[in-house]
């Protein structure tokens, strides 16, 4: 750890610098680019380090320029402000902005924990009462184990997780696919539960909830549903092969928008949007298998490692 005096300062303005990059350009492009949809795993690991890295450097960058005056290394400073808080009295150098620095990092940081707690407990009675209705509004698909159907024209498919986590059908959707094409959708919507994709999906509605007026987290919380749906479509089209799902992927695109199947939970999306989705996910299927090359795979890996390793070593050696 430094004990450099404008080593504080430097790596506030660092991490300052590294939110705001974090917070739109970087979001930006990446939500812009063509090589995800060619390595969903990859894109998704990288936008979690995004929204990790951005909200550490928004809070490093805080408290770093706050903390300064209290000490000479980070732990002293910590020490310092805390026995401050407490005992009294302030450092001469401590000035108002200090004081308000300080404060919006706690704030900031409580609002961020917050939101994700609050969002997490808020998606899970959300699930509970659906799972309640669904008990009551739909029937068992005979043969088909933890699979349910309800009784509704339009073609509908989607999960459910909890401790007893289910797929849910629409007889709409029955009668549009075929067996073949209905096994796809049905590994579809399982692969959404077997790899908790709920849970990411909950963070990035978190950051959506906790920073309104950055557009940008809208656009990540859309490019990683469409990112979740695509590593979805890559474990079902091992059994189903990509014609069928892509079949699948089509017939329902052709009927239009879904409605409200009863049951089903809302897609706040534009009919336009949904059905980009759509197209974008059949074309993967059906042009070809196109892949990340090694030199932008290995940009890729060290860019997510550094984003995660480096902003808390700012922190601490600072």
């Amino acid at each position: 750890m430094s004990t450099d005096p404008a080593a504080p300062l430097a790596g506030a303005i660092f991490l300052g610098a590294l939110a705001v990059a974090l917070a739109w350009p970087v979001p930006l492009l990446l939500a812009r680019a063509k090589w995800p949809s060619a390595a969903p795993t990859l894109a998704l690991a990288l936008w979690q380090s995004i929204a990790l890295a951005g909200g550490i450097s928004m809070i490093g960058s805080l408290l770093l320029a706050g903390l300064e005056p209290f000490g000479d290394d980070l732990w002293s400073r910590i020490g310092g402000a805390w026995a401050s808080l407490f005992h009294g009295p302030l450092p001469p150098e401590v000035s108002l902005l200090n004081a308000f620095l300080l404060s919006a990092a706690v704030l900031l940081t409580a609002h961020l924990v917050l939101n994700l707690a609050l969002t997490s407990v808020r998606s899970r009675n959300q699930r509970h009462r659906h799972m309640e209705l669904l008990r009551l509004l739909s029937s068992p698909l005979p043969d088909v184990p933890s699979t349910r159907v309800i009784d509704h024209p339009a073609p509908a498919a989607y999960c459910l997780p909890g401790a007893r986590s289910v797929t849910v059908l629409s007889e709409g959707m029955i009668e549009l696919l075929s067996p073949a094409e209905l096994d796809a959708v049905v590994a579809h919507e399982r692969a959404h539960l077997r790899q908790k994709h709920h849970l990411l999906l909950d963070a990035f509605r978190s950051w959506k909830r906790s920073l309104p007026w950055f557009p940008i987290a809208t656009r990540a919380q859309d490019a990683v549903a469409l990112l979740i749906e695509m590593l979805a479509d890559d474990t079902a089209r091992r059994t189903s092969g990509d014609a069928v799902l892509a079949e699948a992927i089509r017939l329902v695109d052709a009927t239009g928008p879904a409605g409200a199947a009863l049951g089903a939970p809302k897609d706040r999306r534009t009919p336009e949007q949904r059905r980009a989705a759509l197209v974008a996910r059949e074309e993967r299927l059906t042009d070809g298998r196109r892949t990340v090359g090694p030199l932008l795979r290995a940009a890729v890996v060290v860019a997510t490692v550094l984003l995660v390793v480096v902003p808390p070593l700012v922190i601490l050696l600072s």
